[in-house]
Formats: C-alpha cells, sequence, structure tokens
C-alpha cells in the first residue's frame, strides 16, 4: 500500500513537474517570438535605409547596385514571407502547436539576425552602373574602312586619361553623328571606368539657357525654376563633378560658347566629344585632338547605295553602270546615298535612271560650298516629288522650328487651312488625303517618323483617318489631356514627324529661291522682325516658337499678298497694336494660338479674306470683337479660351466648317450654333453647366461629323440619340448633366485616346425617371457617375444594345450593388461581348461583380461574354469580398492587368470552388487541400494590390501565372501565399 502511495506522489510530482515545464517553456518561446519581431523590425528598418540609399545612388549619381545587394534584397523578402507566415500560423493555433515551433522560431531569430548583420556592407552598396549608364541609340550601319579608323582613333583618345576634348568634325551629311552614336552605344555596352553617358543634340538656334535646360535634364536635375544663368551654371557643374566620371556628347556645334557658362567642368573624369561642322569651331572650343570625317570611297559608296536600294529592285549590266553614276553624283556623303538610294528603290527601266542621273547633274542651287553637295542631292528627292501640291505640303513643315517634332494631325489641319487638301470633302475623306501626302513625305525620307513615349510606355497613335476626330476631339477638349514639355501636338496617342536639319536647310534654300516666305521659327526673338523685312511680295510668315512680348502700336506692315501668318507659341505676347493688320488685305490663315494675349485686336474684324483664326490656348483672351465681316471663315479655334459669351455675331459665318469651343467660362444654350448648317466639326465644353444645347439647335446640323458637348436634360439628350440614327456625327463625346448649378467636376475621363464614339452619363435618374434613358447603338465607351438609382447596368435598358461597348467606367452611384445581373430579364450580358475595360471607383454598396440565379448555382454569362475584357479595375469599394466568381473566372482568360486598391473588405481575388474559409474560435481558416484546384491565367500580365487589409489570398487554389510580369503590392498584411510564375516576378512590397 505505502509502495502504491509513493509511486502515485511520485507521478504527480512528474505532472507538475511537466506542467512546469511546459509553462516554462511556453513564457520562454513568447519571449522568442518577441526577440523575433523585434529583429524584424530592424531588418525591415535597415532594408528602408538601403532602399533610399539606393534610390539617390542610381538616381543622382548614376550608379548600380552590387549583385550581393540584390542578392540580400530578395532573401529579405522571402525571409520577411517566412516570419509573416509563422506569425499568422502562431494567431491560429493552440498552446501546444506553439511549442512545436520553438525550434523553428529560434532558427528564424538567427536568419534575421544573420540578414541584420550581412546588411551593412562595409565595402558599399553601389559600383559602376555599366548596365544603367543610359540607353543605346538607333543609329545605321557605319560603311567604310576610314569610319571603323576614325572609330577606333576616337575610342583610344576616350581611354586616354590625357585627352578631354574631342573634336570631331566634317560636311554635313557626312556621318559625323551616326559614327559618334556607335562610340556612345560601345560606351554603354562594354565594361569601362565610366559611370555614365550623356547625349546633347545642339542646333543653329543655340542659346546657353537651351544648353543648360538640356544637359540639367538628362542628369536629373531641375534647374526651371532658377532664373539666374550663373547660379544655374552652378547647379550643374556640380552636379557633374559628382558624378565623378562620365563622357558627355555635344553634337551639331555650330558656333564657339564657354562651357563654364553653361557649367560644363571640363576636369580629368568629365570627357566632352563634339560634333561641328568646323574645325575652327573646335578649335575654339580647345579640343586637345580633332579628328575630320571624310565621305566614302568610290566602292564604300556603292556598298551603301546598294544596301539601300534594297534587294527588291534587280538592276540589269546597263541599268548598273548608269546607278553607280548616280551613286557617284551623291559625292561620297551617307546621307546623301541613303536619300538617293531610297527614292530609286523598285526602279528598274535605265530610262528613269538616265534621267535621275541627269537631272542631278543638271540641278545648280546657290550655296555655301561645303553644303552643296549634299543639299543638292537632298534637292533631288524634293524634285522627284513630281507633285506640285505634295511639295507645298513638305514646305509647310519648313515653318516649324529646326528639331521640332510635329504632330501630323495639325500638320494636316494646316494643309486643310492652306488649301492644299480638298476642303470640300468629308472630314474622314480630308485626313484620309493629308495621312496619305504625310506617308509619301515619309517614303521619300524627307520626313522622319517619331516614335514617342509617355510614362515608360511606347504610345501608338491611331492609324485610320477616320481615328483623327477622336484624337483631335481629346486634344482640343480635354483639359486632362495636356502637351508635354509644352509642345503643341504631343499627347497620348500622337504620331509625329520630323525634318532632319539638313533637310529642313534645303528646304529654306527652295523656298528662298522660289517663294516669298520669312521663316524666323525658333530663333529666341523678343521683338517682331524690323518692317523693311516685311516686303511687298511676302505670302507666308513664320514666326512661332519665340519670346516677342508685344507688338507695338505703329508697325504696319505693307504686305498685301500675306496669306499665312504663324505667331503661336510665342507665350509672352501680350498685345498686339490694331494697325498691325491694317495692310494685310489677303490674310487667310492667323495662328495666335498659345499666346498670352487678352484683347485680339479690332482690326482682325476686317479680315475678310480670313479662313482660318486659331486662337487656342490663349487663356487671358475674354472678348472677342464682331465676326460679321469675316464671312469666308471656315476655322474658329476659341478652346482654352476665357471667353464668357459666344462671340457676336458668329451665327452670320454660315461657311464655317470647324468650331471649337471647349472654354469653360462659355455661357450658352446653343442657339447661335443652329444657323451654321456646314458644321462639320463641333466641339462644346462637355462637363460645363454653363453650356447646355438643346436638341433643335444641333439636330439641324446634318453635316456635322464630330460633336461633342453637355445636353440640356434627358429628354434632349434621347431625341438626339433618335436623330443619330439617321444623320448623326461618326464621332462624338455626348455629356448627359442634370445638376445645373456648379458642383463636383467630372471624374478624369478617359484621358488616352483610344476610340471614338463616348458618353457619359452624370447626376441623372436612370432607374426610376419620367424617361428612360437611351444610348447609341454604337456607343464604344460609357461612364456613369453620381447616379444613384441604379443597382447594376442592368438597370440601363439601352445597354443591351450596345454590342460595340469597349470600356465602361462607373464611379460613385451609391445604389451600385453588382454590375450585372445574369437572372434579370433585361441582362444586359449581351453588350459584353466586345468590352476591353471595366473600371470602378468609389462604389460603397457594391458588393458582387455578378449577381447569379440563386436557384441554379451554375449559372453562367452567355458565350462569348467577357472574351474581350483585359483591364479591369477596382478602387474603394468597401463591402465587396470576393472578386471574381467561379461562373465569371472560365470567360477572363485574355485579362492582362487587374488593379484593386483601397477595398477594405476584400478577402479574396479569385474565389474557386470546393475551397472555403471555416470558422474556429473567431478565426479563419482553410480547410481543403488549396493545390488540389488550378487556376490558370494564360494572359495575365499585370497584378497590382494596394491598400487591402483584409486580403488573406490572391486564390485559395493553386494559381499559374506564367505571363505575369509585374506584381504589385502595397498594404495588405493578411496576404502570404503568391501566384507561382513561369519566370521571375518584379515584386513590389511593403515594409507591412
Amino acid at each position: 500500500m505505502a509502495t502504491r502511495i509513493i509511486e502515485s506522489l511520485v507521478k504527480i510530482s512528474e505532472t507538475y513537474s511537466l506542467i512546469f515545464d511546459l509553462l516554462y517553456g511556453f513564457n520562454s518561446f513568447n519571449d522568442n517570438v518577441q526577440v523575433l519581431e523585434m529583429k524584424l523590425e530592424e531588418l525591415c528598418s535597415l532594408e528602408y535605409d538601403i532602399n533610399k540609399e539606393l534610390e539617390i545612388a542610381e538616381l543622382q549619381q548614376g550608379k548600380k547596385r552590387k549583385r550581393e545587394v540584390e542578392n540580400w534584397q530578395r532573401n529579405v523578402q522571402r525571409k520577411k514571407i517566412e516570419v509573416y507566415g509563422i506569425v499568422q500560423e502562431l494567431r491560429d493555433c493552440g498552446v501546444f502547436k506553439h511549442l512545436k515551433l520553438t525550434a523553428q522560431v529560434k532558427k528564424l531569430i538567427g536568419q534575421v539576425t544573420d540578414l541584420v548583420e550581412r546588411g551593412r556592407f562595409p565595402k558599399g552598396i553601389v559600383g559602376c552602373a555599366h548596365e544603367s549608364r543610359g540607353y543605346a541609340l538607333l543609329t545605321t550601319k557605319l560603311a567604310g574602312a576610314m569610319f571603323q579608323k576614325n572609330v577606333a582613333k576616337i575610342w583610344d583618345w576616350l581611354m586616354n586619361d590625357g585627352e578631354l576634348i574631342i573634336g570631331v568634325y566634317g560636311m554635313g551629311g557626312v556621318g559625323k553623328t551616326s559614327m559618334l552614336m556607335h562610340i556612345h552605344n560601345m560606351l554603354l555596352t562594354r565594361v569601362t571606368n565610366f559611370d555614365s553617358v550623356f547625349w546633347v543634340t545642339l542646333s543653329q538656334s543655340f542659346s546657353i539657357h537651351k544648353l543648360q535646360c538640356d544637359v540639367a535634364k538628362i542628369v536629373g536635375l531641375d534647374i526651371s525654376k532658377e532664373s539666374d544663368e550663373r547660379k544655374r551654371a552652378a547647379r550643374l557643374s556640380w552636379t557633374l563633378m559628382r558624378r565623378k566620371r562620365c563622357v558627355l556628347f555635344l553634337d551639331d556645334v555650330w558656333s564657339y560658347f564657354p562651357l563654364e557658362k553653361v557649367g560644363i567642368p571640363v576636369r580629368e573624369g568629365l570627357k566632352l566629344v563634339l560634333t561641328s561642322r568646323s574645325l575652327e569651331v573646335c578649335r575654339r572650343m580647345n579640343c586637345q585632338n580633332n579628328v575630320k570625317v571624310e565621305p566614302l570611297a568610290k566602292e564604300e559608296a556603292w556598298t551603301l547605295f546598294l544596301d539601300n536600294l534594297g534587294q527588291q529592285t534587280t538592276l540589269s549590266p546597263e541599268v548598273t553602270k548608269v546607278a553607280r553614276s548616280v551613286a557617284k553624283e551623291c559625292a561620297g556623303l551617307p546621307l546623301a546615298i541613303i536619300t538617293m538610294a531610297r527614292s530609286m528603290r523598285g526602279v528598274e527601266e535605265i530610262c528613269e535612271w538616265r534621267h535621275a542621273l541627269e537631272e542631278l547633274r543638271n540641278t545648280e542651287i546657290r550655296l555655301e560650298e561645303m553644303e552643296m553637295e549634299v543639299l543638292r542631292v537632298l534637292r533631288f528627292s524634293y524634285d522627284h516629288l513630281n507633285d506640285n501640291m505634295l511639295q507645298k505640303c513638305f514646305l509647310c513643315c519648313a515653318l516649324y522650328p529646326e528639331d521640332f517634332e510635329i504632330d501630323r494631325d495639325v500638320l494636316i489641319e494646316s494643309f486643310v487651312d492652306e488649301g492644299l487638301v480638298n476642303g470640300m470633302k468629308s472630314l474622314e475623306a480630308m485626313f484620309d488625303e493629308g495621312q496619305t501626302i504625310l506617308n509619301k513625305l515619309e517614303n521619300s525620307c524627307l520626313l522622319g517618323k517619331v516614335e514617342n513615349y509617355v510614362g515608360g510606355k511606347k504610345c501608338m497613335g491611331l492609324q485610320d483617318a477616320s481615328s483623327h476626330i477622336a484624337i483631335s476631339m481629346m486634344k482640343r477638349g480635354c483639359q486632362c489631356v495636356a502637351p508635354i514639355d509644352n509642345v503643341e501636338g504631343y499627347y497620348v496617342g500622337s504620331q509625329l514627324v520630323k525634318m532632319h536639319d539638313l533637310v529642313r536647310a534645303m528646304a529654306i534654300n527652295v523656298i528662298k529661291v522660289n517663294y516669298h516666305f520669312l521663316v524666323k521659327a525658333g530663333l529666341q526673338l523678343t521683338e517682331i522682325p524690323d518692317e523693311v523685312e516685311w516686303n511687298e511680295d511676302l505670302e507666308k510668315v513664320s514666326l512661332m516658337c519665340n519670346w516677342i512680348h508685344e507688338i507695338p502700336t505703329g508697325i504696319s506692315p505693307r504686305c498685301p499678298k500675306l496669306r499665312t501668318l504663324i505667331l503661336k507659341h510665342n507665350e509672352s505676347l501680350t498685345s498686339i497694336s490694331d494697325s498691325f493688320f491694317v495692310h494685310m488685305s489677303s490674310l487667310q490663315v492667323l495662328d495666335l494660338s498659345f499666346t498670352d494675349i487678352e484683347v485680339l485686336p479690332k482690326s482682325v474684324a476686317d479680315l475678310n479674306t480670313l479662313t482660318a483664326l486659331l486662337l487656342t490656348s490663349c487663356k487671358r483672351l475674354k472678348h472677342m470683337p464682331s465676326l460679321a465681316k469675316l464671312q469666308t471663315l471656315i476655322r474658329l479655334d476659341l478652346s482654352f479660351t476665357a471667353i464668357t459669351e459666344i462671340p457676336q455675331d458668329l451665327e452670320t459665318l454660315v461657311n464655317l466648317k470647324w468650331l471649337n469651343l471647349y472654354a469653360k467660362n462659355l455661357v450658352s444654350t446653343g442657339k447661335e450654333i443652329a444657323k451654321l448648317i456646314h458644321l462639320q466639326f463641333l466641339i462644346l465644353h462637355w462637363w460645363s453647366r454653363k453650356i447646355k444645347v438643346k436638341v433643335e439647335h444641333i439636330s439641324c446640323l446634318g453635316k456635322l461629323e464630330t460633336f461633342a458637348g453637355n445636353l440640356y436634360n434627358m429628354q434632349h439628350f434621347n431625341a438626339y440619340v433618335k436623330t443619330m440614327h439617321e444623320y448623326g456625327p461618326r464621332s462624338y463625346l455626348l455629356q448627359l448633366d442634370s445638376e445645373e448649378s456648379p458642383g463636383k467636376s467630372p471624374w478624369y475621363f478617359f484621358a488616352e485616346v483610344c476610340f471614338s464614339k463616348d458618353v457619359i452619363i452624370s447626376n441623372c435618374k436612370i432607374r426610376t425617371g419620367v424617361t428612360p434613358l437611351m444610348l447609341p447603338s454604337d456607343i464604344q465607351r460609357l461612364k456613369v457617375e453620381r447616379c444613384h438609382d441604379i443597382r447594376s447596368l442592368c438597370d440601363i435598358l439601352s445597354l443591351k444594345n450596345a454590342t460595340s461597348l469597349k470600356r465602361c467606367e462607373i464611379a460613385d452611384c451609391d445604389g451600385q450593388e453588382y454590375l450585372f445581373s445574369l437572372c434579370c430579364s433585361s441582362s444586359c450580358c449581351t453588350s459584353l461581348h466586345n468590352i476591353e475595360s471595366v473600371e470602378l471607383y468609389y462604389l460603397k454598396n457594391l458588393h458582387t461583380l455578378c449577381k447569379e440565379n440563386e436557384a441554379v448555382a451554375q449559372t453562367l454569362p452567355p458565350p462569348g461574354a467577357f472574351t474581350c475584357l483585359k483591364y479591369f479595375c477596382i478602387y474603394h469599394c468597401p463591402i465587396i469580398k470576393k472578386l471574381l466568381t467561379p461562373g465569371l473566372l472560365a470567360y477572363l482568360q485574355n485579362l492582362e492587368e487587374i488593379i484593386v486598391h483601397n477595398c477594405k473588405s476584400m478577402e479574396e481575388i479569385i474565389s474557386v470552388d470546393g475551397i472555403d474559409y471555416e470558422s474556429s474560435g473567431g478565426n479563419k481558416y482553410c480547410v481543403a487541400n488549396r493545390d488540389a484546384v488550378k487556376v490558370t491565367h494564360p494572359k495575365l500580365v499585370s497584378l497590382s494590390l494596394k491598400h487591402l487589409p483584409e486580403l488573406r489570398s490572391i486564390c485559395r487554389g493553386l494559381m499559374i501565372c506564367e505571363s505575369l510580369q509585374n506584381f504589385r503590392i502595397f498594404k495588405c498584411p493578411k496576404l502570404i501565399r503568391l501566384p507561382e510564375t513561369a519566370t521571375p516576378v518584379q515584386t513590389l512590397y511593403d515594409c507591412f
């Protein structure tokens, strides 16, 4: 008995000891968890500091992070996810599970501590940025042994520490720029001691101020607010000195200037390479070594000629002999050879080759000796157009400044204004003709195509001329779409062209010899040219892009033959005297756009031959004189002006075809427009509540092809939509806003140019109103905002017929509960076959995208619905928990981008049948095998998740996205599992 008692007491003692050990171990475990959290916080702080230091070093100093730093950052990201996974698991499990994780927690403490120590990087975190010193320039293949020899010579000089300034000179078109572009690219791709490589192109209209701005821009310095030239130079010099070792290329230096005045500190470590057409300029710039670029030898020139003639051109022996003579006439100049060869592509008849040779030999143009050979060849390309109208269109391009990137559509409009394109045609036909003209000039190498980039993305313009209407509408009628770098025409979607400086020089020479033009564009003029230059034979004058402040009283040039006067982009021009236009009795085109004038001179009202009056972006212009005498006016542009009233006697301009009244302070009902029956293009300020048009004032405009405006009310909107079925515009942007008084401005709408049949519905009763909304059947884009009585798109009954709908936005609609319903008899699903983009903003009662039939759980959208959807964005929708349901998932295989931001209840992006959360003790956990269900998205490229505090998973199945390239996560603290990808994905996290 005593033995049993003793054994029982021993067991009780052992049990108490075990409990004590457990409690002690649990307390010790909690201490370890606290240590882990402290170490992780230290690691996150260190990571933040390193990221900030990298940002400064890479962006401002042109450095590149070391490979070991990249590896450390990746390890930190992995370890953070692992730690957060353990923390999440600890929240969901009991005491005994805690104890089992003790060893793992201790291991993580050691690993996090090791990462902190490794993150000290005593030897620094950045090195030479051989891979990020700049971008390779597009250039042609170098031809000739001499070119290769010169490249080797310049390369040796660059590698020699003693040579600081290198000069490259030679005649125009000989290949100086191409050669240096190759050297520039070599510096980027080869391992050298240079950290940065910069390229700046100068021009004949050179100024210290402009060069300072250009250099500052490429080195990442903002000196736009510094007006003092010396201070600008000091800041620029200090920034370049910090670059340590770099090469600066200055292309096309026309005259000497002091480097110290600009702020270029030539010293050991900073090397300067410049090109010029003059050895004297190189010497004055203190170049230690100069190299002359000579024309190609005979056989080298012939090889280059054949390369650019193309394999599709077959030459007989007889034609080859003549073609060799043509190549010889190009004087070994690569630019001339390339231009001449491309103009003869496809020509195989010997008679045409003999004719070309004869013209080359007989063309005589009085030019400076150095330029004569290349410009003579370029002149041949101009003459070879064999179309007087095409040549005049080409010369219009020379009215712009040197190196100016010109919007194709703006050029076409100028062709129409000048009468070079048949103005009797429809808008579509006119722009078809204009695009054809520009294509011919590009194909003749007289114009070059410019590919523009915005926000890191290539901006492709619309190819068909009919879509120009949308471009014009957005460019002239949407303040959200502003020019970039204050250059007219540079918009998202724009297509740009540019004249090579030698081609422009040839064009100016043609103008001087054959025409009476005065071209002083982009020459930094501060005053109007002297009256002696305004001779009586002048036909066109271009003074655009200067700094002319005023045209004072007393200046009244006698130019009775002047037809075109361009003063646009003189942004400091505040006043023009009435006397200035008095003796311009034949003026047809007057362009004062982008000036600062407040009042239009009264004498403009007497220009009864005027066909185009362009005043866009004259933001201080408030008053207009009477237009009664301007009966020949065809185009009037008052967009972005400060006018408050319709110009007096506008209704008398019965010949008007193009009218832009996108002015936010303009007040009108549109009645003055009703008599302008020949209008083809009409833009009103569509989101201004001060100008609302009635249907009777625009339905009578039977020739209207483009229209944008705000309709008076629902009845007028519907009535106008009915008329559109018969003779409505091909392109439109219709706004319906029932609010009468100024309130919230409409949402940012369709900044990028994609389509041209747009409708905005704001502050309207769509479902509960007296009259149901009627949408155009060919609508391509729809935005609904602040229409609080709709529960879904199905409440817009007319939408079911909108089978061309491409893009849909819904914003700030309090009644919106779902996007559409499958169980609704008026389902809008039939209109969703072609939809490519859906965007949802501030829908506080949205709880699901698709309301499915509760009786039939597997109800799916009709075949084809959503199959074209590429872009989906949801923003500030606070109660929706699951985004994409099983019923939608199978139809979204073409989805490329998903954006989910600021949805505070969002728990899951993609829901999968058979896998769900169950509650246990207030916590949620996954009960099914998450790998049992696989979800694939073959085209998903970008996924952005921000401010989603409840997001637990993207997909509880196994999500495979082999195409995923960009994955952004910000403030999603409960998200652990990421989708699997075939290739490494750029994943951006916050510090949770």
